[in-house]
């Protein structure tokens, strides 16, 4: 086990070193200069189209598929990866994890203007689209989208959709004293009941739960931030100069150097956000409008509210380090963010971090079942359809005996896979989207 995990680390290493990293930042910043900072200026209007009634065909509204992408975006990596990110490469990780969001803004938007340019009626009567249509109908290379299409069901089975957050929910559950089985029977068993529903059931369970969720987790971040209010501005310093001069913080013997620091930043950042995968181009499909720009806008704003999520829990985890003893603790994921919690606002941070992790992870599941769904939709059709729930199911049932390292290394590989042929669908249709976006 240990042979194939340092394999799956190696591979990952691999996948996610610096030319994947600088990729993605470079095309996320390409869009933001020829997009004339879209993210600044189109701001205040992309909020107002999330609350805006429907202006043309669709399955769901811009809040709901908006709310849908959200729920599939914030889970673990909203909690858990930012931990992570912040034991393995500093307070200076946050900071990289900023500069992803800004410039992942952008290549959202992008994603998100290509969803509803090229959509198409699936075979259930149902919007189809993401990447996998528009990198096929836009550049006209079927076997780049059907390479996007398997990574996409590979990420949903064994990434994503599954491992890391059936893991999650079960440690959380722990917490409170309940059997990894008497957790995961009835998870199954709900997913199996709500993933029939389609996009419709999913949209409308997201629509309550990620809203209240966030704002639950972002007031109790708060509380802990007021109570350490004296250390916020110095918890703002260590982010900054540990994005750049980590081992003046941290020392040489944490082993922490400019490179770790950036790269656990980048990938937990795009882990956090998506942005980059397309995968929240699949959910922008579904909105019921026949503006590009306007879903695009709306898909923007998802970094930015995925981003507020994961500030607060980096935070929390920055200012209270004396009490955790943040770089010297076993401690990792769940269990760490729940300490920094619990130690402030004693049992209620408890719930606070392990319910709110609960039904992050859970909406995530959903979330990433529907993208798996399309994709093999996509490859195979309506008819074969039971076959891809039967084993995203299966993989529900796996998901508590894994180690929560080799979670994540298995979910980065999987979601690299997904963003190499995402980003060279975007690359051959920036020029359209440019044209179209600025135009007007």
């Amino acid at each position: 086990m240990l042979f194939l995990r340092d394999v799956l680390a190696n591979i990952n290493h691999l996948l996610w070193g610096p030319p994947l990293i600088l990729i993605l930042a470079g095309m996320g910043l390409y869009f933001t200069l020829k997009l004339r900072l879209l993210q600044v200026f189109g701001f205040r209007r992309a909020l107002a189209f999330v609350f805006r009634g429907d202006d043309g065909h669709g399955d769901v509204s811009h809040f709901a598929s908006l709310c849908t992408a959200l729920s599939a975006t914030i889970g673990t990596g909203s909690v858990v990866g930012v931990s992570m990110a912040i034991v393995a490469g500093g307070p200076g990780a946050l900071f990289w994890m900023w500069v992803m969001a800004f410039l992942g803004m952008a290549t959202k938007y992008a994603e998100g203007f290509l969803a509803i340019k090229f959509r198409r009626m699936g075979e259930d009567g149902k919007i189809a689209g993401g990447p996998m249509h528009y990198i096929e109908m836009g550049t006209g290379i079927r076997w780049l989208a059907k390479i996007f299409a398997i990574c996409g069901i590979f990420s949903a089975l064994l990434g994503m959709g599954t491992f890391a957050q059936v893991n999650s929910i079960t440690m959380a559950a722990g917490n409170f004293g309940i059997p990894k089985i008497a957790t995961a029977i009835p998870l199954t068993l709900l997913v199996t009941i709500i993933i029939h529903g389609g996009i419709r059931r999913i949209a409308l369970l997201s629509g309550w739960v990620v809203p209240f969720m966030c704002a639950f987790h972002i007031i109790a971040s708060l509380v802990v931030l007021g109570i350490h209010f004296r250390d916020i501005l110095p918890g703002l310093g260590l982010v900054i100069q540990g994005a750049f001069c980590p081992r003046a913080i941290l020392g040489g013997s944490l082993g922490i150097g400019l490179y770790t620091v950036m790269q656990m930043g980048v990938s937990r950042g795009t882990y956090a956000t998506e942005a980059g995968w397309g995968s929240a181009a699949i959910a922008a499909a579904a909105a019921k409008t026949n503006a590009p720009v306007r879903q695009g806008l709306v898909c923007m704003t998802g970094v930015f509210f995925s981003t507020i999520v994961c500030t607060m829990t980096g935070l929390v985890l920055i200012v209270t380090r004396d009490q955790t003893n943040l770089f010297q603790t076993p401690l990792e994921g769940i269990a760490l963010v729940s300490q920094a919690f619990t130690m402030n606002i004693g049992s209620a941070g408890r719930y606070v971090v392990n319910l709110g992790l609960i039904f992050f992870a859970f909406t995530t599941i959903l979330g990433w079942n529907y993208y798996g769904e399309k994709c093999f939709q996509y490859l195979w059709g309506l008819g074969k359809l039971s076959i891809y729930r039967i084993l995203f199911i299966a993989m529900i049932a796996l998901g508590p005996l894994l180690q929560l390292n080799t979670i994540f290394i298995v979910a980065d590989i999987c979601s690299g896979l997904m963003v190499i042929p995402n980003l060279i669908g975007l690359f051959l249709l920036r020029k359209l989207i440019i044209c179209e976006s600025t135009s007007g």
